[in-house]
């Protein structure tokens, strides 16, 4: 028999469990400093995505002008 193990959203009652567990780990105190480098380190992940991303529009925009010069 085949058991098929759906991962899905955690429901309310585990965000709670998952929020109590935090709590108890880091303290009051240390929560905000945890965000504080959470945001830091998804800003610097947009900004390396937004990089790659503007690089490879400004290449492929170099290489239809090539492809224009040459014609």
């Amino acid at each position: 028999m085949n058991t098929v193990f759906l991962i899905g959203l955690p429901s309310r009652m585990e965000w709670i469990i998952i929020i109590l567990a935090i709590l108890l780990l880091f303290g009051g105190k240390k929560i905000p400093e945890l965000m504080r480098g959470i945001g830091k380190g998804i800003r610097e992940f947009n900004d390396a995505k937004n990089n790659v991303s503007k690089e490879i529009r400004d290449g492929m925009s170099d290489d239809v002008k090539k492809t224009e010069e040459n014609k």
